[in-house]
């Protein structure tokens, strides 16, 4: 009878973490967080820019590579990109979904999944309420645990493209994945917030932090008009 591996976590950029240090520190993924909140070995088999159909179609084989083998937690947080997407396909978000839970289920004693936060991307995702749903129907279908991301979105918690967590957004998530499962009687043995030590800016800093972020900000939002501009010349371009 094999040990449990501890945490397996399949999933997009999100998922995957790594970028730019935020206060000094590193940007590691939440999944991974949670496993050392946890005391448990991490696999993540992540990949940037991944929607549910690339999980299913790679992720998945990366982890039954490992035959016979099987974790305390698997996670999967993926969707993002899907609803974000305008060739947006709820039937097959849902059935590549349901298909990631289903094999997480066979291998994992629990599985944890999320819901995508309500402000999310510029522009705003055009799909969250379907993909939400999708997303609350698959998780209880398949007894998974949920981890509700809907208000996720403060100011230094996300990145100025309001999809990508900081590295203390990555924390924050960790810690409400470690609540969600200390409900359903996970142990957590320490706190991500505590396993970190931010540095404290000085004023100069964090005025020159925020512009920067100001800066960032109005370009994404002046590319997301742009995008929506076109877009809606395009759409009546082609009516009838």
């Amino acid at each position: 009878m094999s040990c449990p591996l501890g945490v397996v976590a399949l999933g997009d950029s999100i998922t995957n973490g790594g970028g730019e240090l935020q206060y000094g520190v590193a940007l590691q993924s939440w999944a991974l967080w949670t496993a050392r909140g946890l005391g448990l070995p991490y696999t993540g088999v992540a990949t940037d820019g991944a929607r549910a159909a690339d999980v299913v179609e790679r992720q998945l084989g990366a982890v039954e590579a490992q035959a016979g083998l099987r974790w305390d937690l698997g996670c999967l947080y993926v969707g993002v990109n899907d609803v974000r997407a305008l060739d947006f396909d709820p039937a097959a978000f849902a059935r590549d979904h349901a298909t990631a839970l289903a094999f997480l289920a066979e291998r994992c004693a629990r599985v944890l999944t999320a819901t995508f936060p309500l402000d999310l991307g510029r522009p705003r995702a055009g799909h969250l309420g379907e993909g939400n749903a999708i997303v609350e129907r698959n998780a209880r279908a398949a007894g998974a645990l949920l981890l509700d991301l809907r208000g996720f979105g403060a100011r230094n918690l996300v990145m100025a493209d309001r999809v990508h967590p900081t590295a203390l957004g990555q924390v924050w998530i960790a810690e409400r994945a470690l609540e969600v499962l200390a409900g359903d009687g996970m142990t957590a043995r320490a706190r991500p917030s505590a396993l970190v030590a931010p540095s404290r800016p000085g004023r100069a800093r964090r005025l020159q932090g925020d512009a920067t972020y100001a800066y960032r900000h109005a370009k994404v939002s002046a590319r997301a008009t742009a995008l929506i501009a076109r877009e809606r010349l395009r759409s009546l371009g082609t009516r009838p």
